[in-house]
C-alpha cells in the first residue's frame, strides 16, 4: 500500500498500532483508526491485505472487573465548550440567520428532526425505556460510536452510569474521561472534543489511546436549575467526526430528554408510593394471621411463577404481583376471634371466615388504580367444577386472575409449615394439584406450576428449601435463607421472599437474621402461637 503506512509497537501499555499518516486508511473491524491498542484477535485491515493479531501475552493482561462505564482522568485540549444554553439559542436562531435558500432548508431539516425525536422521547413514562428511545435518537442523528446517560447521585453530585450503548465489536467497557463529563455538569458546558487523538492534556498512553476515542460530544441534562447529569457520546478511531451542527443537535435533543427523564423519575416515585402503599397493606395482612405467616409473599411468588409460563407480558406480571399481595385483603375486615381461634371453626364462623373474598374486594372497588387487582381477590376461592365461593363459578367463568391465584395459594398452604402441622414435601403437594385438575383447579394452571417446580424456578420459595443448608431464617416471613457465601457477622442481604434487609448476627456460636428497619416492615412476633388440631386439606387456605 504505502512504505510506511503504519507502524505497531509493544509497550508498557500493550500492543499499540498507529497509523502514520496514510491516503487509504487503517482500519480495526472495518473501522478507520488513528491508534489503537490491539487485543488478541483483532483483524487489521489495510486495503485488501488483512493481518490477524495474536498476542501470546494474552492470558497475563490486566482484566477489568465488569462494569459499563470507566472513568478516567485527563485534561482537554482539543476542544470547543459553550454554555449550553448559548448553544441552544445558536440552534433555535439558525433559520433566521441563514444566508440562503439552502441553508435555511437544511436548518429545517434539523429542527423537523429534533421535533421528531422530541415527540418520541416524550411519550415515554418508563424510565429505563426512556433511556433507550433517547440513545435511540442521539444515534439517528449524529455518527456516533458509543454513548451513555449519566446521573447525578442528589446526596454527592458523583455521576453514575445509568444507561450506555456500545457500537458493534466494542470491549464491555465504554471508557470515558472523567475530566469531560465533570466540566459539562460542574459548569453547564457543551462540550466538543474533535481531535483526542492528539491532545496531550488528554493524557496520550491512557484511556484515550487505549480505547482509541477520537472525537467525543458531552452536554449536561439539566431541568431549569436543577442539574439531573450529562449526555456523552463518542467515536472510536475518527478525528473530527462531530461538527458544530451535531453539537447543537445533542444539546437541542438534551432539554427534552432532561425534562422527560425528571418526569418519568416522578412517575417512578409515584409508583414506589403506590407499591409501598400495598405492601404496607399486606402487611397489615401477615400481622392480623399470625398462623400464616410469610403467605402473601409466597403465593405473590407463586403466582409470578405461574404467570411467567403462561407468558404474560412484563405489564401483566406487575399487576399479578400486586394482586398477589393483596389477595387476601379481606382478611382484616375478619374477626380477631375467628381468624386467631386455636380450634376448628363452627359452621356461623367459617361462614364469616368465607366472606373474606368479597370484603377484600369492597376495599377496592372506590379505588380505580386497584380495579385490575380485585378479581385476584373475590375469585381465588372458587373451584374449576363450579363447588367453591362466593359465586359458585365454574371453568372459565373464573377470571383467570383467580384461577391462578388459587393454584398458588393452595400450593403454599400446603408446603408451609404451620404450628399445628408441619407442611407437605413439594412432591406430595404436587401430586394433590395433579388429582385436583379439572375439579378444584383449571388444569392449564396446574400444569404451569408444576412445570415451574419442575424447572427448578420456585425452590427458593418454599420455606423450608434452605433449611439444610447454612441459612437462617427470616424473622418476617419465616423462610430459611442461604446465608452469602463468605458472609461475617454484620453483612447485609435480603430475603429472596419478602425482600426485607437482613442483617447477619452471631450469638453463642449460632447465627440468625436481625430484620432492618424499613418503611415495608411490619414484622410480626413469631412466638406464643397456640396450636391449632392437625388438619389439611386443599381447602384449608380458606383460612
Amino acid at each position: 500500500m504505502s512504505r510506511k503506512h503504519a507502524v505497531i509497537q509493544q509497550t508498557a501499555l500493550g500492543t499499540l498500532i498507529r497509523d502514520l499518516g496514510s491516503g487509504n486508511g487503517t482500519c480495526i473491524r472495518n473501522r478507520r483508526i488513528v491508534e489503537y491498542r490491539l487485543s488478541h484477535g483483532d483483524v487489521i485491515s489495510i486495503g485488501p491485505i488483512d493481518l490477524l493479531f495474536e498476542s501470546s501475552a494474552a492470558d497475563n493482561l490486566e482484566q477489568r472487573p465488569p462494569s459499563t462505564v470507566v472513568f478516567e482522568e485527563g485534561g482537554v485540549e482539543n476542544v470547543q465548550a459553550l454554555t449550553a444554553e448559548n448553544v441552544h439559542r445558536t440552534f433555535l436562531s439558525a433559520p433566521l440567520s441563514a444566508q440562503s435558500v439552502g441553508q435555511a432548508r437544511k436548518a429545517q431539516e434539523r429542527l423537523a428532526a429534533v421535533y421528531a425525536a422530541n415527540q418520541v422521547i416524550s411519550s415515554e413514562r418508563d424510565l429505563n425505556k426512556l433511556f433507550e428511545r433517547v440513545l435511540d435518537q442521539i444515534f439517528g442523528l449524529v455518527p456516533a460510536h458509543n454513548g451513555a446517560i449519566l446521573l447525578a447521585e442528589p446526596a454527592t453530585g458523583r455521576l453514575e452510569p445509568a444507561h450506555m450503548r456500545k457500537g458493534p465489536g466494542e470491549n464491555e467497557h465504554v471508557t470515558i474521561s472523567s475530566t469531560i463529563v465533570r466540566r459539562a455538569y460542574d459548569h453547564g458546558e457543551a462540550i466538543l472534543v474533535f481531535d483526542a487523538a492528539d491532545d496531550s492534556r488528554l493524557g496520550r498512553g491512557q484511556s484515550i489511546i487505549l480505547q482509541n476515542i477520537a472525537s467525543a460530544m458531552c452536554t449536561p441534562l439539566q431541568v431549569h436549575d436543577e442539574k439531573l447529569g450529562v449526555l456523552y457520546v463518542d467515536t472510536r478511531g475518527t478525528t473530527n467526526a462531530f461538527t458544530d451542527g451535531d453539537l447543537e443537535l445533542l444539546v437541542a435533543l438534551a432539554g427534552p430528554a432532561a425534562i422527560a427523564i425528571k418526569n418519568a423519575q416522578y412517575v417512578d416515585k409515584l409508583e414506589g408510593a403506590y407499591q409501598g402503599t400495598l405492601v404496607m397493606t399486606a402487611n397489615a395482612i401477615e400481622a392480623r394471621d399470625h398462623y400464616t405467616v410469610g403467605h402473601t409473599w409466597r403465593v405473590t411468588n407463586f403466582a409470578l411463577a405461574i404467570a411467567r409460563e403462561l407468558g404474560w407480558d412484563h405489564d401483566k406480571l406487575r399487576e399479578c404481583e400486586m394482586g398477589g399481595v393483596l389477595h387476601d385483603v379481606g382478611k382484616i375486615a375478619i374477626d380477631d376471634a375467628i381468624l386467631r381461634k386455636p380450634g376448628g371453626l363452627t359452621d356461623d364462623e367459617y361462614a364469616k371466615m368465607k366472606i373474606h373474598p368479597e370484603r377484600g374486594a369492597r376495599m377496592m372497588q372506590d379505588v380505580p388504580a386497584l380495579g385490575a387487582l380485585i378479581p385476584y381477590a373475590l375469585y381465588h376461592h372458587e373451584r374449576y367444577d363450579g363447588r367453591g365461593y362466593p359465586f359458585g363459578l365454574k371453568g372459565e367463568e373464573i377470571p383467570i386472575e383467580g384461577r391462578l391465584i388459587a393454584v398458588a395459594d393452595t400450593f403454599d398452604a400446603m408446603t408451609s409449615n404451620r404450628p399445628y402441622r408441619k407442611g407437605l414435601g413439594p412432591e406430595a403437594a404436587v401430586a394433590e394439584l395433579e388429582k385436583g385438575k379439572g375439579t378444584q383447579f383449571d388444569p392449564v394452571i396446574v400444569d404451569a406450576m408444576i412445570e415451574a417446580y419442575r424447572a427448578g424456578r420456585v425452590d427458593a420459595i418454599f420455606q423450608n428449601y434452605a433449611k439444610d443448608d447454612l441459612s437462617v431464617s427470616c424473622p418476617f416471613c419465616s423462610t430459611y435463607v442461604p446465608v452469602p457465601e463468605g458472609a461475617a457477622p454484620g453483612v447485609e442481604f435480603k430475603c429472596g421472599v419478602c425482600h426485607r434487609r437482613l442483617r447477619l448476627r452471631e450469638q453463642n456460636d449460632v447465627y440468625f437474621a436481625e430484620l432492618l428497619p424499613s418503611s415495608e416492615t411490619a414484622p410480626a412476633d413469631p412466638n406464643g402461637r397456640t396450636p391449632r388440631p392437625a388438619a389439611q386439606t386443599l381447602d384449608e387456605t380458606a383460612r
